[in-house]
């Protein structure tokens, strides 16, 4: 399905001035440090979560683990919104980008629940776990969106 705005003969990521900009703001560079460290705190949380889950035990590291990623997460989004205005003119929802974007916010909905759920303090860990692990399934398919989309890009490149 295409992004609204772009037909299939405008399914190119990149114009010539887009990829300009793209290859000239620091905010490429700042989105290519934060997504492999968000991944890599994904996997030492995801780590810690099972080890709650299976064991009981480390339920404060598991947490502040989830927290963590949720804050590494907001934060890729909001420089992530700033790469997309320098880039394509669009604070979110670049039509090349717009169902990544649409998924990221599920996504951070999933992760800002399972704060709630922390911090109003009616919650079983169990069950904020369990939030935890559906915000996490949400994130590997938008990491995977956007691997796709880096891997078509240096298809078009090419």
């Amino acid at each position: 399905m295409d992004a609204p705005g772009r037909t299939r003969a405008e399914a190119r990521l990149y114009t010539p001035a887009e990829r300009a900009r793209r290859d000239a703001t620091v905010w490429t560079t700042v989105q290519g440090v934060l997504a492999p460290l968000q991944f890599l705190i994904f996997l030492i949380s995801l780590a810690l979560v099972v080890r709650f889950l299976l064991t009981g035990a480390g339920y404060e590291a598991a947490t502040a683990s989830i927290v963590l990623k949720t804050g590494i997460l907001l934060t890729i989004m909001v420089t992530g919104s700033i790469w997309e205005k320098v880039v394509f003119g669009h604070w979110l929802f670049a039509p090349s980008f717009f169902w990544e974007d649409v998924v990221s916010f599920g996504v951070i909905a999933l992760h800002l629940a399972y704060v709630w759920m922390l911090m109003s303090g009616g919650f079983s860990p169990v069950a904020e776990m369990a939030c935890a692990l559906a915000a996490y399934a949400a994130y590997v398919v938008n990491a995977g969106q956007f691997l796709l989309k880096l891997r078509a890009a240096r298809l078009e490149a090419a």
